[in-house]
């Protein structure tokens, strides 16, 4: 039982810095264009050059 002292302070102040960073996050506008990531994903890119290619 007295590991419990050091456990639940513990677990507070992890709770609490993953808060702090998740608010971070958003601050800095981390989720402020989800749907530009997806389809940038999923695009299609340019088509190889052949240059630099031995046939």
């Amino acid at each position: 039982m007295e590991v419990l002292i050091i456990l639940v302070p513990l677990a507070l102040s992890l709770g609490f810095l993953g808060l702090l960073g998740f608010l971070w996050s958003l601050k800095s506008g981390q989720y402020d264009d989800l749907d530009g990531a997806a389809w940038r994903a999923i695009a299609d890119d340019a088509p190889a050059s052949d240059q630099g290619r031995s046939k």
